[in-house]
Formats: C-alpha cells, structure tokens, sequence
C-alpha cells in the first residue's frame, strides 16, 4: 500500500488549494483528501467539540490511517486541536493545518491580531497561539477580529467576495499589530488584498503544508521533486 500523505478538510474548496500548493512544493507525493462537511457543521452548531464530535472526528482521522495515510493533515481549524490530540494519544503522525502559522506569528511579535470568519474558529486559534507561546516562552497580547457577513459567500463558493469582505475587515480593525493571524485556511486569499497594510498578514496554508511535508519525510517516505 502506498503510504499518503491524507488531507481531512471540512470543506471541498480545499482540496484545489491544496493541490495548486502541491504542485509547487511536492509535486511528487501521494495524496488523498477526506471531506467531511459535517464535521465543522456539527461543531458550529453546539459552539463546542462534544464527546460524539469527538469521536466522529476520531473514527475519520483512524480510518486515514488504517487507509494508508503516512501523515493526516487536518485543515479545519475548528476540530484541528482535538484531530491533533489523536495523534499525540495513537502515535500516528496528526497535524494541523495552523500550528506552523501560530508558530510564525508568535516568533514575529507580543501583538497578534487573530481574524476569523466564523466565531467557532476564534476559540481554538486562540487556545493554538496562547499553547505556541507558552512553547516559545514568549508574552503575547490576542485580539479578535471576527469577520462579520463574509462566511455566506463562502458558503455560496464567491470566494472573491469572501476575501473581499475579509480583507475590508481587516483594513477597518486590525490596528496596530506586529502579525496579523488568519484563523481559516479558506481566508488565505485574502493576504494578497491588503498588502497597504503594516503588519504582515500569516495564513495557514503553505506553512501547514510545509509541515506535513517535513512531517511524511520524518516517517522515512522519500518525496519526488520536493522544491521546498
């Protein structure tokens, strides 16, 4: 069985992203992608990971790996913590698409912006950045930005609009910040809107990816044409 790096997202939008990044960086390795919409669904609808979220999110992560995924990268921000948690408890190689990022970011500076489009997502970024500090020994002051009216034309696939109003959002309350955090890795192409800016704007997808790549060749699994 050829071993994979696996992507579980929560949104089909994904995996073109992914793949355009793939085909920079590693054109070379194995891939599959999961969707499991329900799962962010699910977790926006009771504001909280619950025990049978919890063992949803389990079964999809260990079945990636029963299937032969190497490493599993989650890209849902929202479940990327507990989806992690399972791989430190199993020892199965689990991360998070925003780990990377909240590294970066807290490496950049104390003031660190963290700018969601749903408010599910807020809690958990937070709780990321607050563990990457704590890691780094480094102080950070966290401020919200919840991007307001810009998730319903995610959900309709205008993903020019969604990062339009992302982007408008962080003009108008991103203030004076040494990084700017974008919690979702579905905001990424909002960066590129607001390079008037000062502070630099970090997503998740690159980096995250750059991990799970670093990640596949820890487990002894070479990568064909790895540019990174």
């Amino acid at each position: 069985m050829t071993k994979t790096l696996t992507f579980l997202h929560t949104a089909a939008a994904h995996i073109a992203t992914f793949d355009r990044l793939l085909a920079d960086m590693a054109p070379g390795v194995p891939v599959r992608h999961i969707v499991d919409a329900p799962l962010l669904d699910e977790a926006r609808a009771a504001g909280a990971i619950t025990p049978a979220l919890e063992r949803r999110v389990a079964a999809a992560v260990l079945g990636a790996i029963d299937q032969g995924a190497a490493v599993v990268l989650c890209t849902c921000s929202t479940i990327g913590g507990y989806a992690e948690q399972i791989g430190r408890d199993s020892g199965a190689a689990v991360l998070r698409v925003d780990r990377a990022m909240a590294e970066r970011a807290v490496a950049m500076g104390r003031r660190i912006v963290v700018a969601a489009a749903l408010a599910s997502t807020l809690a958990p970024t937070r709780a990321l950045l607050l563990d990457a500090a704590d890691r780094a020994g480094r102080p950070v002051e966290l401020r919200e930005l919840l991007c307001e009216g810009a998730w319903p034309h995610f959900e309709r696939g205008d993903l020019p609009a969604y990062h339009a109003a992302i982007a408008a959002r962080l003009r108008a309350g991103a203030g004076d910040a040494d990084a700017i955090v974008l919690a979702q890795a579905s905001m990424a192409g909002a960066a590129e809107l607001c390079a008037d800016l000062a502070a630099p704007i970090l997503s998740s997808p690159r980096l995250g990816l750059a991990a799970a790549l670093a990640a596949y060749r820890r487990e002894g699994l070479q990568i064909a044409d790895c540019r990174l």
